[in-house]
């Protein structure tokens, strides 16, 4: 069973959240149940640990009046529960950011103060993306890349990524390349270099997804990417990264 946990700390907004997941689990008969509600995250993490919840999906308002906010709760949800889903709700989108900095990948980000037939439909959408990893068995696979763009949140599957580079224009700008577009975004390629598997550095400005790696010149130093990008590899990278080809079954 998925089980779906809720923290926030307004009446009005966690009977808001519970309700439209209840309505969404009646109309499908879905195999997953609303294992808690909780206005505080000492609660929360409580009944984690008790009930030793796997994979679960969790509601988490970020502005918690408490000694920690939501963000910090999803990073210390996340050691109990690695496969946990997150789903923020909140005013602060600026905190995304920080979100990023603690390693926390999360499905959405829905404002409170967006219409409440949105806020609606973008819960009952992340119930039925996690239902479905849930059933399937793709969840522990599924990471999202999260970056603000103006007013846009934006969750960016590591799939659909083949790699970042810094911007020889834009000052401390990142430029992600998909394999149908490009976007930057305000960051240090640093930050995304922490990103872990199949993330991996190749030089000072290029970040790769191993997975889309074609080709490798040992003599050029450089690595051919799925549409034909190129991109050069650091003289002290090079071991480095054959060998993480090889430990990745390339």
């Amino acid at each position: 069973m998925l089980n779906i946990l809720i923290c926030e700390d307004s009446p009005a907004q966690r009977m808001r959240i519970e309700s439209i997941a209840n309505k969404h689990i009646l109309s499908e008969d879905a195999y997953m149940d609303i294992a808690l509600t909780a206005d505080c995250p000492s609660a929360l993490l409580d009944y984690i640990e008790k009930h030793n919840i796997q994979s679960g999906l969790y509601f988490l308002d970020v502005d918690l009046q408490s000694d920690i906010n939501g963000i910090e709760l999803a990073a210390k949800i996340k050691k109990l529960d690695v496969s946990a889903t997150i789903v923020f709700i909140t005013t602060h989108s600026e905190l995304v950011h920080y979100a990023f900095r603690l390693k926390v990948e999360a499905m959405d980000y829905i404002t409170k103060d967006s219409p409440p037939e949105e806020i609606e439909k973008r819960v009952i959408e992340c119930m039925k993306t996690a239902y479905r990893r849930f059933l399937d068995g793709r969840h522990a696979k599924s990471k999202y890349f999260t970056v603000k763009i103006g007013n846009q949140i934006l969750n960016i599957p590591y799939d659909d990524i083949l790699f970042f580079e810094s911007s020889t224009t834009l000052r401390h700008q990142v430029i992600l390349h998909k394999a149908d577009s490009t976007l930057a975004f305000r960051n240090y390629i640093n930050d995304v270099s922490n990103l872990g598997p199949p993330f991996f550095r190749c030089h000072q400005s290029f970040v790769v997804n191993l997975n889309y790696i074609q080709r490798v010149d040992k003599f050029a130093r450089e690595v051919e990417m799925t549409g034909g990008a190129i991109i050069p590899v650091a003289v002290r990278k090079m071991t480095e990264l054959l060998k993480c080809l090889r430990s990745s079954g390339h």
